[in-house]
This record gives C-alpha cells, structure tokens and sequence, in this order.
C-alpha cells in the first residue's frame, strides 16, 4: 500500500521541514568534502609515483582492460543522466516514472560491478596481475609495474564499495519511492543524487588515471 501523499511533518529536532532539507544538504556536503580528500589524497599519492616510474606505469595502463574501464564510464555516465531525471521527478505526483529511473539507475550501477568483477576475473586469474601473490616479475620495470597495480587494486575495490553502498541506497529509495514517500518532498533523492553524482565523477577521474596513459587512441 502506498504511503500517504500529505506534506511530511518534519522531525522533532527541527523547526520546519525547510529547516531539515538544509541540515541535510549541509550534512551531505560536508561528507562528500571528506571523502573528496580522501580519494584526493590518493589521487595525489598515484600521481606522484607515476611521475616517479613513467615507463612501469604506463606498462601497467597498458594491461588493463580498456575496453571494459571505458563501456563502464558509459554506463555510469547514463546512470547520472537517470539519476538527474529522478531528482527533477522528486516532490511530484510521478510516483511511478521516479521509482523506476531510480530502479534503472541501480541496475546500471549492477551492471558496473559485475562488468568490473569480471575485469577483476582476468586480472588474476588469466593475467596474474595481483601484487605480492601471483604478479609475474618478468615485465618491464616490474617492481613499478607492481606498484601500480597495487593502487589500481586500491582506488578501483575503494570505489566498487562505495558504488555498491549506492547501489544498496538507491534501491531502498526506490523501494520507499513506490510507496510515495517523495511525492510532497524531495529533498532526499536530491541528496542521494549527490553521492551518487560524486561515484561517478571519482569514476571519470580513475579512468583517465588508470586506463589512458601509455595508449596511442
């Protein structure tokens, strides 16, 4: 059965639901400003041994799977077009067209991490390209060349966690969407798109940090 459709009352700690919209608002920010230094420091870390081993880096780039990293930017990119279009639907009567740009929008995310397991697959298994257990030491520049697939390992299982927690949040928001839990109020789905905005973006950043250099395109 679905929720009611009358104006939410705000909680108790707050003044009015204005009030509780801004909290959030500030609330997410603040958080996506830590995790912003967080993957920004890693980031920087990525960079600086990349200046320091050019020729173990760019082999490494040039054993990852371009093809799968670049379909999946793709899909991202679609998923924030879907979740742009659920923001714009949120606080309306659109009940139904919201929950299923949210459902689209984490299966597009599903599609991301079982692509990505499959990468991660033929990393190990076909490539052996897995520091510290089965990395072959016959590349060029092998300890460099381990170096990077040690952050790579890193940044990419960091942000396939992160995604899966969207993936998790935006069907429980779908989920709550069907029973008409947005039709007065919005903000929250304005809130998930966010997060959900910030996972993609660190996804554009991490390709063309890991999948482009020492490529001719």
């Amino acid at each position: 059965m679905a929720e009611t459709s009358s104006a939410p009352e705000p909680e108790i700690q707050y003044a009015s639901l204005a009030h509780q919209g801004e909290t959030a608002e500030i609330g997410i920010w603040a958080f996506l400003s830590t995790e912003i230094l967080f993957f920004g420091g890693m980031f920087l870390v990525y960079a600086l041994y990349r200046q320091a081993f050019p020729i173990g880096f760019a082999e490494g780039s040039k054993d990852t799977k371009f093809i799968i990293g670049t379909v999946n930017l793709f899909i991202l990119l679609t998923s924030s077009f879907t979740m742009a279009w659920a923001v714009e639907l949120a606080g309306t009567e659109a009940r139904r067209a919201l929950t299923v740009l949210l459902l689209v929008t984490a299966a597009l995310g599903l599609i991301f991490i079982g692509l990505k397991g499959f990468e991660y697959y033929e990393d190990v298994w076909i490539d052996h390209d897995f520091p510290g257990i089965i990395f072959p030491m016959s590349k060029p520049d092998a300890r460099a060349n381990e170096l990077f697939w040690l952050l790579y390992w890193m940044l990419t299982g960091l942000h396939a966690v992160h995604l899966s927690i969207g993936v998790g949040l935006v069907l429980t928001f779908a989920h709550r969407a069907w029973r008409g839990a947005y039709i007065r109020y919005g903000k929250p789905i304005e809130i998930l798109g966010y997060y959900w905005t910030f996972v993609d973006l660190m996804w554009v950043v991490l390709w063309t940090l890991i999948y482009l250099p020492g490529r001719n395109i």
